[in-house]
């Protein structure tokens, strides 16, 4: 679903090669991605969905091939200058959680600006993020003190801390019982309708994939199809619940 207002990110005739170029995990990849839009990259193990995540992420570069970002070419940026981009611009949701056991919520969500000079200001971001996501009232509480569902939660609200035009989630319900993850994806479709970011779904679950508004299917490093279509809410309506 394009708003007209732009791509965000445009991967264009992109290489990814591991083994000394034995290895082709993406072949000449292209793919536009638009401001707001809400886009599922769906594929199954080995597929190159996960590559292809590392580079919207700006977590690797192509081998060949250039990445836009704004309309800029940041192909052959350094990894300072990528690391202060992903910081400034994309919020990452994580199927392992990726939080710190020994933080509690609050402090896990005020990891991303713990080396930024941290204040008040953003402890209070934090707090308001954590009530957002259903959780005010478990900010002094551990990892292993909460359920997988509200670890991911905390997990969203620390991808959203800093305020990223692009939140990028790679299988966000992989680790969670089917009820838990329909309430975690209406939250990320809350997160795309009201607050107007960019949403970048990895999955392997056709489930997660009927919720964006574009889906792009990847196959032995190539796309596969790429096309718009309608959200299902199954999930909200419990037909895939039963």
């Amino acid at each position: 679903m394009s708003t007209g207002k732009g791509e965000v990110i445009e991967l264009r005739n992109v290489w990814k090669s591991y083994s000394e170029g034995h290895v082709n995990a993406l072949q000449d990849f292209s793919v536009k991605i638009y401001n707001e839009d809400f886009v599922a990259i769906v594929g199954p193990s080995g597929s190159g969905k996960s590559t292809c995540m590392h580079l919207i992420g700006l977590l690797d570069i192509p081998t060949r091939g250039k990445i836009f970002l704004d309309g800029k070419d940041i192909s052959k940026f350094s990894e300072n200058k990528l690391a202060r981009l992903r910081g400034k611009k994309i919020g990452f949701i994580f199927q392992q959680f990726n939080l710190i056991p020994t933080l509690t919520a609050l402090e896990n969500v005020l990891l991303p600006v713990m080396f930024q000079n941290e204040d008040d200001h953003s402890r209070e971001r934090a707090m308001g993020l954590l009530t957002k996501v259903g959780l005010g009232e478990r900010v002094n509480h551990r990892p292993s003190q909460m359920s997988g569902g509200e670890q991911q939660r905390v997990a969203i609200a620390r991808a959203l801390i800093n305020n990223p035009e692009i939140v990028l989630a790679d299988e966000p319900t992989g680790n969670l019982d089917s009820k838990t993850g329909k309430q975690i994806m209406s939250l990320l479709v809350d997160l795309h309708e009201k607050d107007k970011k960019t949403l970048i779904v990895i999955t392997h679950d056709p489930r997660v994939a009927d919720f964006a508004h574009k889906t792009i299917n990847i196959i032995d490093g190539k796309i596969a199809h790429d096309h718009q279509m309608e959200r299902s809410f199954l999930w909200r309506k419990g037909e895939n619940n039963k």
